[in-house]
């Protein structure tokens, strides 16, 4: 019995030896694991499936695992994609394999966002290079979501009909009501961007018309924006003209929806006559200005004018509706439904301009002598949203 027992400890200690002093796997000899990075258009509405493959030469004999996590970076999870982690296993003789990461849709209207797919601990292979790849995620389009909330005004008034409304629900501007004015120059007002025509500064997205000043190199200036116009297209006398829009803000930047007498190409400005239903200074994000301008022919401009301020919060927060109502003897402004600003004819001096056909003028400048410039605290992009427009008389 004592015999044997001594052969079998033999045997043991003989098989715990040579398993001691064997040599492990070489490197060389190992598989190589090379994970690849992805770069993906985003989709502004559904999830978008980031597939990373990890290619394996040459093919293993036995079976390859590793483990695998996402890192945030400029993209983060839970925002921007869903966090992935686990164990990746290739069968032997395999020669690739992947891991899916979902992409959660979001605003089109940002700069490029990258997460990092990053392999460790592998068994029966070794990780080529340090095995740290970029999912890239490219905002490539005009998607911009957009939260609805705020004031909104009836869809009719007694005694009124609904003549005209603008909804903003194709795909592009209507060219038949709105024209881009392009160039800079100042305007006439030492303003320091340049308006564009292209759909960085002017684009449709979910039913909403969006003006987009940005900061970058345009047209020889280092601001970019829009205005629209309806001169020539769509013009008005009389009535009730409600704008549902929310505002940006910052200092040096200056929304407005307002209103030109359409002879303005024949009599020049301010004899056409100027109706400011809403301008807002953006370092007083709380408070819109209502003005009428007019004028004699080639002289200077003559103006009244009234202000409203929220009770709280900033125009910038939620949509609310700025208001003409336009009569023969006046004009009255308001903001959701509150008159704030009342200009009667009897107070307007020499040729009353407010009894002939105006256009829409809707735009965001930047910098200027009323507003200023903007400095370091100034937040770009800066964007003014509106959701529709409607005309009754």
């Amino acid at each position: 019995m004592f015999k044997y027992l001594t052969i079998s400890l033999m045997f043991i200690s003989f098989l715990i030896l040579n398993l001691m002093c064997s040599d492990p796997v070489p490197e060389a000899e190992l598989s190589s694991l090379t994970v690849n990075g992805v770069m993906m258009p985003r989709d502004s509405k559904n999830a978008t499936t980031f597939r990373f493959t990890i290619d394996v030469s040459p093919a293993s004999a036995k079976e390859i695992k590793v483990t695998y996590t996402t890192i945030d970076g400029t993209a983060i999870s839970g925002k921007d994609y869903t966090a992935a982690s686990g164990t990746l296993t290739i069968p032997a003789n395999g020669v690739s394999g992947y891991i899916d990461v979902q992409v959660l849709p979001d605003s089109l209207r940002q700069p490029e966002q990258s997460f990092f797919l990053e392999l460790s601990s592998p068994v029966h292979a070794i990780i080529s290079g340090n095995g740290k790849v970029y999912g890239t995620i490219i905002n490539d389009g005009t998607w911009y979501p957009v939260n609805g909330a705020g004031f909104a005004a009836p869809e009719s008034y007694p005694g009124m009909n609904l003549v005209w409304k603008e909804d903003f629900n194709g795909k592009t501007l209507n060219s038949a009501v709105w024209t881009n004015e392009t160039g800079g120059g100042g305007w006439g007002n030492n303003e320091l961007q340049n308006y564009t025509s292209n759909s960085n500064n002017t684009f449709l997205s979910g039913g909403y018309l969006i003006i987009e000043a940005r900061k970058e190199a345009s047209g020889g200036r280092n601001y970019s924006s829009a205005r629209i116009i309806s001169k020539d297209k769509k013009t008005f006398t009389y009535g009730r003209i409600d704008i549902r829009a929310k505002l940006p803000k910052g200092k040096g930047i200056w929304p407005a929806l307002w209103m030109l007498g359409n002879n303005i190409s024949a009599i020049g400005w301010p004899a056409c006559g100027e109706i400011d239903i809403m301008e807002l200074l953006g370092h007083e994000p709380q408070k819109v200005y209502g003005t009428i301008h007019w004028g004699p022919q080639g002289g200077s401009s003559i103006h009244i004018g009234g202000d409203f301020s929220l009770s709280s919060g900033n125009f910038s927060d939620n949509f609310h509706v700025f208001s003409l109502k336009w009569e023969a003897d006046q004009l009255i402004v308001l903001v959701d439904n509150v008159p704030f600003f009342t200009g009667k004819k009897a107070q307007v001096s020499g040729a009353y301009p407010f009894d002939k056909p105006f256009f829409f003028i809707m735009n965001v400048a930047v910098g200027g002598n009323w507003p200023g410039n903007p400095d370091e605290t100034t937040v770009f992009p800066q964007r003014m949203i509106v959701d529709y427009i409607r005309v009754y008389q």
